[in-house]
């Protein structure tokens, strides 16, 4: 296999970027502590499934845009319906007709919802969902699993992780938590918080396998405590089902929350919901209270939506779920039997999702490592597969593409056993990755 040594301009972006642009990023899972030192620093550009750093090496790239690109990078389908778009003008005084579109298809195509409101980014979308909630109710309390790891940047949720520096204690008090997937637990959170839970917001599956008819039991647990159920299917839709877990489960939450791969990489998210709730948010209440829900210059901006309209007819017309789904199974067998081959079952461990398929990574004594899960990146990276962690397949990959990862995984295989026996320190260049929620830097 091809080996990548040379990070030279990776190396020059690293030492300034950091004086430019606080934390070296836009979202933190992006930032220099989450990838190893011998890793891109940047991309400049990406095709189908492969991504370019400054130094000319090419990758495979497994999370797409974190989890952003369902289709493909520059995905020729989405770019010409953008660039016809574009050559209209991308922003007005006034809605553009393109709204309207969007709104009805993605409506026509969720089902079960009636109205629909666009923002740029997921965590809008949530805290937009939580304030309808909260108005529909007159309770404060929100309530999310304890071991899912993002909902939003706001402080309803960042208040109640570890990174709650700047956010009052007065925020942190208003959202509890429960063991996700777990009806015990829920059922106890209710009976601790009588009347005072606005809303649950959760993700439909992540963590674990769903217990038979646990979101059905769920959303009607909440009803029957006077609680809305918001679904957040920013990663789960367009990849679990077309278009999600809402149709996989055949559940009806209050709202649900779009985003990540429903548009390939272009920003647009949206929150869905029954009539009754998302109505709070309009202007024909006359006489009622004003709920001033989400207002953004550039939410109907008409590249996005275009890249929005064009994703959801590749959808639509072409095998895309089928294809990715059984990439994604390819890319669990192969790296199920290659972690077996090298005898490493107790250290790196599988999350079965061929949507969304994870590592885990534990040293002698069972504890998770992020020496060793560094050491792994490493080496995929050296041999020019772009990894984080998770495979979350697109319509770009192929099968040759998750053959290349699987030879790329059996090389860095051999290197991390070596480490997890001497310790992986002798084998890593650079600092372990840090967690992304931790209290200190």
């Amino acid at each position: 296999m091809k080996t990548i040594t040379n990070f030279s301009k990776s190396n020059d972006y690293r030492s300034h970027i950091h004086d430019l642009i606080p934390g070296g990023a836009h979202t933190y899972s992006k930032g220099d502590d989450q990838f190893p030192a011998l890793s891109p620093a940047s991309i400049t550009h990406g095709k189908g499934c492969r991504v370019w750093d400054e130094d000319g090496n090419e990758y495979i790239e497994c999370l797409g845009g974190l989890a952003s690109i369902s289709l493909g990078h520059a995905y020729e389908p989405v770019i010409d319906r953008v660039a016809q778009e574009l050559k209209k003008g991308n922003n007005f005084s006034r809605p553009s007709v393109l709204e309207r579109e969007i709104a009805e298809q993605f409506l026509a195509m969720v089902g079960s919802h009636d109205m629909i409101k666009f923002a740029k980014n997921g965590s809008v979308i949530t805290t937009a969902a939580v304030k309808l909630a909260r108005a529909y109710t007159g309770r404060k309390l929100v309530a999310r699993p304890i071991d899912h790891p993002f909902y939003s940047y706001d402080d309803w949720f960042i208040g109640s992780t570890d990174v709650k520096s700047g956010i009052p204690a007065e925020y942190s008090s208003l959202t509890v938590t429960y063991k996700s997937d777990d009806m015990a637990s829920l059922i106890a959170l209710f009976n601790q918080y009588p009347d005072q839970i606005a809303c649950v917001i959760s993700e439909p599956e992540k963590m674990n396998v769903l217990p038979e008819n646990y979101l059905r039991d769920a959303i009607d647990l909440a009803h029957r405590h006077g609680a809305l159920w918001i679904m957040d299917e920013m990663i789960t839709g367009y990849k679990t089902d077309f278009p999600g877990s809402m149709k996989k489960y055949n559940v009806v939450p209050d709202m649900t929350t779009w985003g990540k791969g429903i548009a390939n990489g272009f920003s647009f998210c949206c929150l869905t919901g029954k009539k009754e709730v998302m109505e709070l948010g309009g202007i024909r209440r006359n006489g009622q209270e004003k709920l001033f829900l989400i207002s953004t210059t550039h939410g109907g901006e008409t590249c996005s939506i275009a890249a929005a309209l064009a994703t959801l007819e590749e959808f639509q017309t072409k095998p895309v779920l089928a294809h990715n789904q059984a990439i994604g199974q390819l890319f669990i067998d192969g790296s199920k039997d290659i972690i077996a081959s090298h005898g490493l079952q107790h250290s790196i461990k599988q999350l079965q999702f061929n949507w969304h398929a994870s590592l885990g990574y534990f040293d002698q004594e069972g504890n998770n490592s992020f020496g060793l899960r560094t050491l792994f990146h490493q080496e995929l990276i050296r041999h020019g597969v772009l990894f984080q962690g998770i495979f979350c397949p697109n319509f770009a990959h192929t099968e040759q593409d998750v053959q290349h990862v699987l030879d790329a995984m059996n090389e860095a295989c051999v290197i991390y056993k070596k480490g997890l026996e001497e310790g992986y320190a002798s084998y890593l260049v650079g600092e372990p990755i840090k967690p992304v929620f931790r209290k200190y830097i």
